[in-house]
């Protein structure tokens, strides 16, 4: 909305009332209030029930979700991972080159969590899982390429707790996540690259054999 970035207005701030805003924008209220129910749909703005309209979690994204995605079937699900391994590889080599320290300490709290997750059998470590490639991203020091795979892994949440169901090993999975944390430590980008593109080629293969087994 042209009125965040004019009033610079940050998420949580509140923005004027349904009516006030027909008003501003020459609308009836109903118009108003669809629009504003579709910004809340990706995050925009956050409609709260008896206080107002407020700027939402999502406000200064450049790379928005598609909330109402259908489920993906298997073959999807192999094309999801393509797409992952089109630029993922490069994403570590970048986060091998830069090593930002936010997202560093963020990769590891996510090793940490799932290394607890694996030992426990917790059913949520598919979704540390994501956080790890997430935090990746986030080593870059780029925040597009961080919106970007977010849009990827978080909008396709279920299609990745699906992936993990399928690929069944989740402590290989720590193990490739742990060697490819050690190599963008080490300043290794060429290693990094391989070992991402290795470990989502592998995730690849798994998905598919298992779906002609079945």
């Amino acid at each position: 909305m042209d009125i965040v970035a004019a009033e610079g207005l940050a998420s949580g701030d509140q923005l004027d009332g349904v009516k006030q805003l027909a008003l501003r924008f020459n609308v009836a209220v109903p118009t108003m209030r669809e629009a504003l129910r579709r910004l809340e749909g990706i995050g925009i703005v956050e409609l709260r029930h008896g206080s107002g309209v407020y700027v939402g979690p999502n406000a200064g994204r450049r790379v928005l979700m598609n909330p109402v995605l259908p489920r993906s079937d298997v073959e999807q699900l192999v094309e999801l991972l393509q797409a992952r391994r089109a630029l993922e590889p490069e994403i570590a080599r970048l986060a091998a080159e830069t090593r930002d320290e936010r997202g560093l300490a963020w990769l590891e709290d996510a090793l940490a969590v799932a290394r607890g997750q694996l030992a426990v059998g917790d059913e949520m470590l598919w979704r540390t899982n994501l956080d790890i490639h997430r935090a990746i991203a986030a080593t870059t020091g780029n925040a597009i390429l961080g919106e970007v795979l977010d849009s990827i892994v978080l909008l396709h949440a279920d299609d990745q707790r699906a992936i993990l169901a399928l690929h069944g090993d989740a402590a290989e999975d720590y193990d490739e996540h742990t060697q490819i944390r050690d190599l963008i430590v080490a300043g290794d980008a060429a290693g990094a690259h391989a070992a991402v593109a290795g470990h989502l080629a592998s995730v690849i293969d798994v998905i598919r054999s298992r779906s002609d087994s079945d």
